[in-house]
């Protein structure tokens, strides 16, 4: 573990998760959670991060949200949690509730036209096989592929899309392994903030996650909480702490579990 916030008192965090009358953690999944895979219904979490989780949810002192690019329906199987906790995927766009209620926000009538164009675009360039197609968003994956072709991927995607991704009411946004057109305005820092925006100021609030999606989700942080940067190798980050997985993420989630038993 390291300290990139030279003014934060880590201890006096895990004391305010102690007697905090509110706990929000959140959560990213690939990266953080599951190693990264080529073949994406594969990347189950970490050994020992399903019985963390459960331990957390048990408790029922912290409310548990997973925050995701991916879809709810790719999350769920992979989570493979006797009790789910919140799920926002889609970088919020879904919401799933431990109850099982569930919301979707609808793209409207131009980015709709513009995603189906994408997809169509995709299928006659031949890469279906990349492509993930999300209820706001369609990504290009080229993990595991050799660096000539994901040079070719990036270079195709990007002159197609990077300048008329706007007519659409699109962004074309980089994360850790493709290019992911999404709906503009949809992003994992919105979701934080309409997570943990009207936290009080002594809850304890974290978030954990790895690629460049999530600095809008440390920078949509209350100024109480805690953005934690989880990678093998540190990068320049807006997180105030770096682990690197999996051993500091599971040892994170272990204090915050006892931490919160207060």
């Amino acid at each position: 573990m390291k300290l990139l916030n030279k003014d934060l008192d880590l201890e006096a965090f895990f004391q305010r998760v102690h007697t905090a009358s509110e706990r929000i953690l959140m959560l990213d999944y690939d990266g953080t959670l599951a190693p990264f895979r080529p073949e994406r219904d594969q990347a189950v979490p970490y050994p020992g991060v399903r019985e963390r989780l459960t331990r957390i949810l048990s408790a029922g002192s912290t409310r548990l949200v997973i925050v995701s690019g991916r879809a709810v329906s790719d999350l769920t199987p992979l989570l493979r949690l006797d009790a789910l906790p919140e799920i926002w995927g889609s970088h919020g766009a879904e919401q799933l509730m431990p109850d099982g209620r569930y919301h979707s926000a609808s793209s409207e009538k131009r980015p709709a036209e513009g995603l189906d164009a994408a997809y169509w675009w995709a299928r006659e360039q031949g890469l279906l096989e990349t492509t993930e197609r999300k209820p706001v968003g369609i990504a290009f994956h080229w993990r595991g592929k050799a660096a000539d072709e994901i040079d070719s991927i990036r270079t195709a995607i990007s002159d197609r899309w990077r300048d008329s991704a706007a007519d659409f009411g699109l962004v074309l946004r980089e994360f850790d392994g493709g290019l992911e057109l999404r709906v503009e305005g949809i992003t994992k820092g919105e979701a934080v903030r309409r997570i943990a925006g009207g936290s009080i100021s002594n809850s304890a609030v974290a978030y954990l996650g790895d690629d460049e999606t999530d600095e809008d989700a440390f920078r949509a942080l209350p100024e109480h909480g805690l953005a934690v940067l989880v990678r093998s190798e540190l990068r320049e980050s807006a997180a105030d702490v770096w682990l690197q997985p999996p051993a500091e993420m599971l040892a994170f989630l272990d204090r915050w579990a006892v931490s919160g038993r207060g």
